[in-house]
């Protein structure tokens, strides 16, 4: 056929040359995931890295937001102090009491606000207690909120009346504060906490604060010191929280409560 095609003048036939298919080589593919695993590995980092410092800044603004909060909600409850009378429940015979019990690291009052109801609902039995902290880290305050009924709820935490041999007068003895799953939390991780009550002064520019109280009235004036156990310049510290007792009532006078 090609002698008769080149004798005749006709158009040679064409070579057949071989067909290369397209495709990539090993080498080229092991490149390729391992250009892909270093961008992910980057991104990965790039991402913790950012959601860590989120973290750290949800962190340390939700610890600066509790401990404001903490400190806005003792001094609104020192500052609805409410002067209650009471009989006390453990003594032979019925004893008028004022009701408040103050020591170093325990206090109970009635307060007008609670964590509750805040400002809106009716008046609270308030028992404040420092505690041990949880795995031994420092110590924690908190609060127990008894609802108010009556002036004769109070007097149930009285167990005794006993005679002060140095004030000539009979002052409460209180049950021990329990602390349970229903108290709250106020301050945690505290190097230490401690009240401290102001009586009057027996000369002008003279203040005195107590570290318990058994004068038979009420303080001038209520003192909360707080240091945390770890001091982070970073972090909002903890401050000393001094408050005056304001009465809303006139103490000569006897309420009826409805």
């Amino acid at each position: 056929m090609m002698r008769y095609r080149a004798m005749w003048g006709g158009p040679p036939e064409p070579r057949r040359t071989p067909h290369r298919q397209a495709g990539l080589t090993l080498l080229e593919v092991v490149i390729a995931v391992t250009l892909v695993s270093i961008l992910s590995t980057g991104i990965l980092m790039a991402m913790r890295v950012a959601l860590d410092a989120l973290q750290k800044a949800n962190s340390k603004l939700m610890d600066n937001r509790r401990v404001s909060g903490a400190q806005r909600v003792v001094e609104q409850q020192i500052a609805g102090f409410m002067p209650v009378k009471t009989i006390c429940a453990g003594s032979p015979a019925p004893t008028e009491m004022i009701f408040f019990q103050g020591a170093a690291q325990s206090m109970r009052m009635v307060s007008t606000y609670s964590l509750q109801e805040a400002w809106r609902g009716q008046p609270r039995i308030l028992e404040f207690q420092v505690i041990q902290g949880e795995e031994g880290e420092g110590v924690r305050l908190v609060v127990n909120e008894i609802p108010y009924t009556s002036p004769l709820e109070p007097g149930q935490l009285c167990v005794a009346m006993v005679a002060d041999p140095i004030l000539g007068v009979s002052v409460p003895r209180f049950r021990p504060i329990e602390v349970g799953p229903q108290s709250f939390v106020l301050g945690d991780k505290l190097a230490w906490c401690r009240f401290s009550y102001l009586e009057p002064a027996k000369a002008p520019q003279v203040e005195r604060w107590r570290p318990d109280w058994v004068l038979p009235r009420w303080p001038l004036g209520i003192r909360v010191e707080m240091v945390p156990l770890i001091d982070n310049p970073s972090r909002l510290r903890p401050l000393t929280i001094t408050a005056a007792v304001r009465f809303n009532r006139a103490l000569d006078i006897t309420y009826i409560d409805f």
